[in-house]
């Protein structure tokens, strides 16, 4: 068997696994439609009482926010160390992984797919109809914002994905992991437009938020969607994740690496 063809195996396995849990799954869209209505509320007040001009309409808000709960299990606020690779960590369960023929770096990232994908369509398309029916969600400005949307949705998802696997490397020298687990997706949520649009933050911020990852995380593919970005822009959009994406590939394998050679499992 190819190594492509085992990757694939095991895409396919963890992601039908993950599809099995949809009583969770139901009760994240109710918990998620909560909090979504909550954060409308919040922002509508902030648009009542505002007297300057917004660089995003309400409307646009609304769908905004409902983008962001609907693609929320694929966002980096779900980028915790893998479960499993945690607990193979600390009960030494990680040496069968690094006895497969198998490369650890890309058998990481493929269950980083699965885990970001699987859960994220279960919760997906029900916050999308239910919001979509009774809660404002606009559908997408075009025909070519709803392609130029989901060209840019697998741009970030292979960028947030690898930005998970660089987590999970992090518990090659921690116990838990729950420190980096904690700060580091606080930071990508703030940079991603998810606590507040990003196009609501100071203009002196915007350059820096460009250059950063954490925009084509999120705040990018819904501005296609909405149509505030140009469908004519996602070639640039995929452009920056894919090189951002490459960059965590390469940092993520070096750093592997160099915990492989420290790393010392105890036991029989």
């Amino acid at each position: 068997m190819s190594a492509a063809v085992a990757y694939r195996a095991l895409f396919r396995a963890r992601f039908r696994t993950l599809l099995r849990y949809r009583a969770a799954a139901l009760a994240g869209v109710g918990t998620q439609l909560f909090w979504g209505l909550i954060k409308i509320m919040v922002l509508e007040a902030f648009y009542r009482e505002s007297r300057t001009a917004q660089p995003m309409s309400y409307a646009e808000i609304v769908t905004y926010t409902w983008l962001g709960q609907a693609m929320l299990l694929m966002l980096p606020f779900s980028a915790n160390p893998d479960p499993e690779v945690r607990e193979g960590m600390r009960s030494g369960a990680v040496a069968y992984e690094l006895a497969r023929p198998l490369d650890l770096y890309n058998l990481w990232y493929v269950r980083a797919l699965a885990a970001r994908s699987a859960p994220t369509l279960l919760r997906a398309v029900p916050q999308f109809i239910l919001a979509g029916l009774f809660f404002g969600l606009k559908a997408p400005a075009s025909f070519g914002s709803g392609a130029a949307w989901l060209l840019a949705t697998l741009g970030a998802l292979l960028l947030v994905s690898a930005f998970s696997v660089l987590i999970t490397i992090t518990l090659l020298w921690t116990v838990s992991g729950d420190g980096i687990a904690r700060l580091a997706p606080s930071l990508a949520l703030l940079g991603s437009g998810m606590v507040l649009p990003l196009p609501l933050f100071p203009a002196w911020t915007q350059p820096m938020l460009n250059f950063l990852p954490f925009r084509d995380m999120a705040d990018a593919p819904f501005r296609l969607y909405m149509g505030s970005l140009p469908p004519g822009d996602v070639a640039g959009i995929v452009t920056h994740q894919l090189l951002w994406t490459v960059a965590l590939l390469l940092l993520g394998r070096a750093v592997l690496a160099r915990g492989v050679r420290r790393l010392v499992v105890q036991g029989g």
